[in-house]
């Protein structure tokens, strides 16, 4: 782990997901000195409960996913630094990554930063927050045994999402802004099997009422009107915002979404700057494409490194000593193309 001591990376890595881990990985292949720097390990895929669209593997859990790929990168000593990131600066020739505990000066960044729960901004979705309204039918649909529930959402992630619940609730009814539930042909398949499973189109939440401890029903605006559903649990699954804030401020260009974008090598606008996975910009958002952004992004910041000498924020100038240089084996050399 690293503490507060300075020390010079090639790379460091922000976010520990399924793309910041394997991002890491290939970085480590390269002999890159690296860090992963994260408040939490895992990323959202964590919260999936199977996962069976991953090459390689045919069912396993989000968690299980997220865990081989760090483990990978761990064989090839990435080190790990478990903070929140609160500010990226560039420093001369390198970059600051400040956290709680201290600061990381790097040659390159990649920004792994994934996405945050969308909500819906409706009156009584904050005062139930976690009181009936939630983000994760795996992680709270235990609470719902034999109860009613809706799933707000109209995409796939509503139709896994309530295929979870299924197995717990007495009832899911899905809500649909649209005219339809647009999910996976295999997923909506099995949506249309469970017994218990309903979907209503062309409906919107309006608002979210309880009894001051507890979600009791939600005010929907329908084809009809306005009507109250008695319900004990609503799941918003609307879709995801990415955190890319810390990037922003950086400089990196974002798109009218807020993602970052990214060329085919996952190259930012700023040189010496990286992203991939679900905050960057790509249309279609899977593991698999965010760990084929991530090594492009590890690539790129071995070319970017390997190609130029980049010296420690303030050395040139007398600044503060930095620990660590020379303590790696040399870069190596990327593969030739067979």
């Amino acid at each position: 782990m690293v503490g507060l001591a300075k020390e010079f990376f090639d790379t460091v890595i922000i976010g520990g997901g399924v793309a910041g881990f394997a991002a890491a990985m290939y970085a480590g292949r390269f002999n890159m000195k690296t860090a992963v720097v994260a408040e939490n390990w895992g990323g959202t895929i964590v919260l999936t409960d199977t996962v069976e669209n991953y090459p390689g593997f045919k069912k396993l859990s989000g968690q299980e996913l997220a865990d081989k790929i760090k483990a990978h990168a761990l064989e090839y000593g990435v080190e790990l630094v478990q903070e929140r990131v609160t500010s990226v600066e560039r420093c001369g020739e390198s970059f600051r990554v400040t956290h709680a505990k201290g600061v990381l000066e790097t040659k390159t960044v990649v920004f792994a930063t994934g996405t945050k729960w969308r909500k819906l901004g409706v009156k009584g979705e904050e005062e139930y927050s976690n009181k009936g309204v939630h983000y994760c039918a795996l992680c709270d649909g235990y609470f719902y045994k034999g109860k009613n529930v809706v799933i707000v959402g109209g995409g796939d992630s509503a139709a896994k999402e309530s295929l979870t619940l299924a197995g717990l609730a007495g009832n899911v009814t899905i809500l649909v802004r649209g005219a339809e539930l647009k999910a996976e042909p295999i997923n909506l398949e099995r949506v249309r099997k469970a017994k218990n499973v309903s979907v209503r189109t062309n409906v919107a939440i309006q608002e979210v009422k309880g009894n001051g401890k507890n979600v009791t029903s939600v005010m929907l605006k329908a084809d009809k009107g306005v009507e109250e559903l008695a319900i004990d649990g609503v799941f918003v699954e609307i879709g995801h915002l990415p955190v890319s804030e810390l990037a922003a401020k950086l400089g990196v260009k974002t798109d009218k979404r807020n993602e970052i974008m990214i060329d085919r090598l996952s190259n930012t606008n700023l040189e010496g700057v990286y992203a991939c996975g679900d905050v960057a910009d790509s249309p279609f958002k899977q593991a698999i494409t965010g760990v084929g952004e991530a090594v492009n992004a590890a690539y790129s910041a071995y070319q970017y490194v390997s190609s130029r000498e980049i010296h420690p924020c303030g050395e040139r100038n007398g600044g503060d000593a930095v620990i660590g240089r020379g303590t790696h084996p040399p870069l190596a050399k990327p593969p030739e193309k067979a």
